[in-house]
């Protein structure tokens, strides 16, 4: 458990590295205080559990497990800005979840500026894979998972919900014959569409409002012959990925119920980019709302209390149908 002081510190080494003023407002309404000792549900902490590894480098989440589990899964995608790091893990922000019953997965991907968005999407796939592989030893349902995060956490949820796929029951690894579906998205003000940002034909594949996030977009192919990543710069394949990686792209009739918070007056993340997908998502049947924040923007002090709606969600959507 962390005290006071180690998330004050937490909190001013992430804002040193905060590409925008905007974006530190996430990190600290995502960090906040740590809550009072007897203010926490009980619940038991498991860090570090690796569910993957690439190039050497072990892939890691935190389990936290509440005394009265309901059986259900929540996936929190530790991420703003693409950056994600253990120390962004606040137990505080996740108390309602707990409270609820919901065993919390708190998910490391690959971090910019080494990685980009699509390796994240990768780590994010492999995560729920493995989470759904070890259901027994969790005690969760492999079929009751849902994914929460803000900002480029709430686009990998999205991601997750619309872009997710069944497994392949002939993978040698045991993990891959999973899916890596989720049963509904509750996450805060996620980009959605990178080509049209704010407004038709609008491009913030790492530019425009978007320029001073350029790593997480600088994409990369591996090339043979010479063993080594070469970055993509042909304008029609960025666009391409950018429009691959953009959850609006993947919306069908059979994506999970979807819950989006976002504040009106965010400069960095446009509410448009939650209209337009909560239209789609509608407009294909799939059950999707918007709740609005009048005044905010790209974070607010007290998002933790917006957990409860989040909450509200899973509890909706995730919980244990009778058995016939």
């Amino acid at each position: 458990m962390l005290c006071r002081e180690m998330f004050a510190r937490s909190t001013h080494a992430l804002t040193r590295r905060c590409l925008s003023g905007l974006f530190c407002l996430v990190i600290v309404a995502l960090l906040g205080a740590a809550p009072a000792h007897a203010d926490e549900p009980p619940y038991k902490r498991t860090e570090d559990v690796i569910y993957g590894r690439k190039f050497g480098t072990a892939l890691t989440m935190d389990v936290f497990q509440p005394e009265k589990a309901n059986g259900a899964a929540v996936i929190f995608c530790v991420s703003g800005g693409w950056h994600s790091a253990k120390e962004m893990i606040n137990p505080g922000f996740i108390k309602t979840l707990l409270e609820r019953g919901y065993t919390v997965f708190a998910v490391m991907h690959g971090s910019e500026p080494r990685f980009t968005i699509p390796e994240a999407l990768e780590d994010m796939s492999r995560a729920t894979r493995y989470i759904r592989s070890h259901a027994a030893d969790f005690k969760i349902d492999p079929q009751r998972i849902g994914i929460s995060g803000g900002s480029a956490g709430g686009h990998l949820s999205l991601m997750q919900g619309t872009a997710g796929a069944e497994g392949k029951p002939d993978a040698k690894d045991p993990v891959d014959r999973e899916s890596s579906r989720v049963q509904a998205v509750a996450c805060f003000f996620p980009p959605t569409d990178f080509l049209n940002y704010g407004k038709p034909g609008e491009n913030a594949i790492g530019r425009g409002v978007l320029k001073n996030f350029r790593a997480p977009f600088d994409f990369v192919e591996l090339q043979s012959g010479p063993n080594h990543f070469a970055q993509i710069t042909d304008e029609k394949r960025v666009e391409e990925i950018g429009r691959k990686i953009s959850p609006i792209t993947h919306v069908t009739s059979d994506d999970p119920p979807t819950l989006i918070i976002h504040g009106d007056k965010d400069l960095l993340v446009p509410i448009q980019q939650a209209e337009i997908i909560v239209e789609k998502l509608k407009g294909a049947g799939v059950p999707a709302e918007l709740s609005v924040k009048a005044g905010a923007a790209h974070g607010w002090p007290d998002m933790g209390n917006d957990m409860a709606k989040i909450a509200d969600w899973f509890d909706k959507y995730l919980a244990e149908k009778p058995k016939p």
